[in-house]
């Protein structure tokens, strides 16, 4: 078991920390933009991997060699290569993996053709394999950084490089931090592009609704994607900014991996795993915020006494229930939160929690096969939900709707749902929104609950905003 070296550094804001790096190919922030009671306490910089893992349609890249097969059991086999001993008291992820699990790994896992357009080509999984790490406690304003000295594995050249790497990353972090935010760049709300009118949707959701009606499902997650190509005045690390200013999540991630960035602000924990603690806090049911405090607390009360949303959530729930019960052990899945309330910036949603105990062969992998994608962005049942979305959505979903996060070589795991997600390849842009259809869903409603959806999206993208912050 390998021991990673620690160090203590003084406690500075993450996002600025992270403006030394942003423009580094491999730069992965996970970032606790919103801390919540129950979640959002550590955030955590991973930096210059030493190989990156990626995939295609089944064609594999791992560190420069091509090779084919199923992602999903060569990574098992990667993260097996470098045990790494869990230290206690500290931010959870000290090394491992950090990247995304697209939407479209589903085809690995079921027999699911993709019959959508696969136009902006981006890679299935993007992971870096990481050996540095700076790790932030914001609850106690600490810092550390972990540095394994990983894929080394001769233990006097691996200790010698370990110290060389924090040594490197300390001079680094002696440079000048700023995350000024002053471009006015705004794109014209006309050059954004979505796949779906909105008679286009509403005809989709009533083809749901029939689908519904015959048997087939109870219920289907339909999303709509918005297409636009990012200013050249405009960086990603600026719209993240702008973004996470909008709309601050407990689950925020930018992901640089030069041609794809993910800048996401998502609110959903899909699957946590320490040590065989299993955690899962799935989102169904959503409402507007409201200009004024009364209207706010009537959206409110509207989703806590929505029939229709409670019904979509408790389906999900019940299904994110028998997925875990593949790999937990026996009577240990539990309900421990039903449909409460959590509100953001641009949004009421309710929120289940779902916990377990992971089974003593079973490991991070084997619980990501299993709940991979998410009930609450597929249907009910999932598999027969994600083909009919493969016959109704125009486009391939991407990163959209997968997973971001870590798994760490002590086999820990942290990871969210994709959404309210930038997803950039080649400076094109796309976001998505999409809701849960059932038996009672109303088109024109479902298609106004997308918009709604992107609103911080769409605002990050069209309003100048100009903000400032200056350095100490």
């Amino acid at each position: 078991m390998i021991t990673p070296l620690v160090q203590e550094i003084s406690y500075q804001d993450p996002l600025r920390v992270f403006s030394l790096f942003a423009g580094q190919s491999g730069a992965v922030f996970l970032d606790s933009a919103q801390k919540r009671e129950s979640c959002g306490r550590y955030s955590f910089i991973a930096l210059d991997p030493f190989q990156t893992l990626s995939s295609k349609n089944g064609a594999i890249q791992l560190g420069g060699h091509l090779t084919q097969g199923n992602p999903f059991m060569l990574l098992e086999e990667q993260l097996a290569l470098f045990p790494l001993e869990r230290l206690p008291n500290l931010p959870l992820f000290q090394g491992g993996v950090a990247g995304y699990f697209g939407y479209d790994l589903c085809q690995h896992l079921e027999k699911i053709t993709p019959r959508q357009s696969d136009d902006m080509q981006f890679p299935d999984l993007l992971l870096g394999f990481y050996d540095l790490v700076i790790g932030f406690d914001l609850d106690a304003e600490r810092a550390w950084i972990f540095s394994s000295g990983l894929p080394v594995m001769e233990k006097e050249a691996r200790e010698s490089r370990a110290k060389k790497r924090l040594q490197w990353l300390q001079t680094q972090l002696a440079g000048e931090q700023s995350c000024a935010l002053s471009s006015d760049t705004a794109c014209d709300l006309k050059a954004i592009q979505s796949n779906f009118t909105s008679l286009n949707y509403q005809d989709a959701v009533r083809k749901v609704r029939d689908y519904i009606l015959a048997g087939d499902i109870f219920e289907a997650n339909i999303s709509q994607r918005f297409q636009v190509d990012l200013p050249s005045s405009l960086t990603s690390f600026e719209l993240y900014q702008r973004l996470r200013l909008l709309n601050p999540a407990p689950f925020a991630a930018y992901l640089n991996f030069e041609e794809v960035v993910i800048a996401s602000a998502s609110p959903e924990r899909f699957l946590q795993l320490q040590e065989q603690a299993v955690e899962a806090r799935p989102i169904k049911g959503t409402r507007p915020r409201g200009k004024t405090k009364e209207s706010d607390q009537a959206f409110a009360h509207a989703l806590l006494n929505s029939e229709k949303d409670h019904a979509e959530n408790v389906m999900i729930v019940d299904l994110l229930r028998n997925d875990l019960s593949r790999v937990c052990k026996d009577h240990s899945v539990q309900v421990t939160q039903l449909c409460g309330l959590e509100s953001y910036a641009t949004v009421h949603h309710l929120v289940s929690v779902v916990t377990g105990v992971l089974q003593n062969d079973a490991d991070a992998v084997d619980l990501l096969r299993a709940a991979f994608p998410g009930g609450s962005i597929t249907g009910a049942p999932k598999v027969r939900a994600m083909e009919i979305i493969a016959e109704i959505e125009p486009h391939c979903r991407g990163p959209y709707c997968g997973s971001v996060g870590y798994i760490n070589f002590n086999g820990d795991m942290d990871t969210s749902i994709i959404i309210r997600t930038f997803a950039i390849h080649h400076n094109k842009l796309t976001f998505q929104a999409g809701g849960a259809v059932v038996a009672d869903s109303d088109p024109l409603s479902e298609y106004e609950e997308t918009l709604t959806k992107i609103r911080a999206l769409q605002t990050a993208l069209t309003e100048a905003l100009i903000i400032y912050d200056t350095v100490d």
